[in-house]
């Protein structure tokens, strides 16, 4: 009883908490607004740099392929200088390429700023899951992993949603100030990452920082959230070329506004519940089928039940990917959990991105854009299985 109550009383206030949960937040957000700012700017940038659809399209595939690529020196940095050193300076990575955008006179040093862009954002993914146990005690660890997640997410919507219309006017329609107005504050977030006095676990220690392939839950929490990720991704993708083939293409501002809304919906959902829904395997199995079946409906109906299919999809795969992205740090130690995660979104990541690329494929070839979302559907089915067999603390 006694250790209890020393527990509780050394168990910081709210107040002492909210600064840190404001900086995971903040970093949160800076995991999409550099990725997802490109596609609204991608018209504007097409007009003046003459690029190809294929490289309008690099804009935003590239950096998801980076995210892949670059969780491996992500992984390294973390065992080499610690995850908050690693995290700032990831964001400072993605603000040179982020930034660099704007001010790049051709096409080979946009893709290269973007490929920097994309590395930066790659380095922040594991190191925010490795700084979690050094700043939160265990008892708050899965809502420290919702609110950073909650930021992602909602850099995803003010990403994609303010620019057009809030951010560009105000710029005088400059895609180059637009970016560099989207860049820049999050060198204060990284500056603002060295005040929380906070370090709850052991001293900094070299440790191993490749992926642990013997340990099953790399591979299989990484093929998982290639569910999650090729199903998001991969139907917001081919959202406009479905809804066209259906004779609805109209339906496709609302569709996406709704699409997209929905993942900030389950931020919040997740924010609620991320102490009792986090570790438990029954919720990942439903939410993983759940997913599969908002692509299906998404395939077989048409018109507005076929965008609320794919709505509910999006909203489930949303809690699906914070579901498993917030285990590592439940899992394995400290030291460890860089090496996990980063492990997981080099697998994860890679099939996001070459899921719906492989289904693209398909539909050339068929000249059916149905076979793209096929393909991500039939990948869901085959890993499904995983998401039973996982072996967590809590069922």
């Amino acid at each position: 009883m006694a250790k209890k109550l020393a527990a509780t009383s050394t168990s910081p206030s709210p107040a002492k908490l909210l600064p840190v949960a404001v900086l995971l937040w903040l970093a949160g957000v800076y995991l999409r607004i550099p990725v997802l700012v490109a596609p609204p700017l991608a018209p504007f940038i097409s007009d003046e740099l003459g690029l190809t659809q294929a490289l309008t399209g690099a804009l935003t595939t590239l950096p998801i392929l980076m995210l892949a690529i670059g969780a491996m020196p992500g992984s390294l940095a973390i065992s080499r200088i610690g995850p908050r050193n690693t995290l700032a300076l990831a964001m400072l990575i993605m603000v040179i390429g982020s930034a660099g955008r704007g001010l790049v006179p051709d096409t080979l040093t946009l893709m290269i700023a973007s490929a920097i862009m994309g590395l930066g954002v790659a380095m922040m993914q594991p190191a925010l899951p490795a700084l979690l146990p050094r700043w939160l005690e265990p008892h708050h660890l899965a809502i420290g992993s919702a609110i950073y997640m909650n930021g992602m997410l909602m850099g995803e919507f003010i990403g994609a949603g303010i620019t057009l219309p809030v951010l560009m006017p105000l710029l005088e329609n400059s895609w180059r100030a637009t970016l560099l107005a989207w860049s820049l504050p999050a060198l204060l977030v990284a500056a603002a990452l060295f005040l929380p006095k906070r370090d709850l676990a052991r001293p900094l220690r070299k440790t191993a920082w490749l992926p642990d392939w013997k340990n099953p839950l790399t591979l299989r929490l990484g093929l998982l959230l290639g569910l999650s990720g090729s199903s998001f991704f991969g139907l917001n993708a081919y959202m406009g070329n479905l809804l066209e083939q259906q004779g609805n293409f109209d339906m496709l501002p609302d569709a996406l506004f709704w699409y997209n809304f929905a993942q900030v919906f389950a931020s919040l959902v997740m924010l609620k519940m991320a102490r009792r829904w986090v570790g438990l395997r029954s919720l990942i199995v439903i939410m993983a089928i759940l997913s599969i079946s908002g692509t299906l409906g998404a395939l077989l109906l048409t018109g507005w039940p076929s965008i609320i299919s794919a709505t509910f999809m999006s909203f489930c795969a949303g809690i699906l990917l914070i579901l498993l992205v917030a285990l590592p740090p439940l899992l394995v130690p400290s030291e460890e959990t860089g090496r996990l995660s980063a492990g997981t979104f080099l697998v994860g990541y890679t099939l996001a991105f070459s899921v719906p690329m492989l289904g693209g494929v398909l539909a050339d070839w068929t000249g059916d854009i149905r076979h793209a979302v096929w393909a991500i559907f039939a990948y869901g089915v085959l890993v499904l299985p995983i998401a039973f067999g996982l072996k967590l603390n809590r069922t």
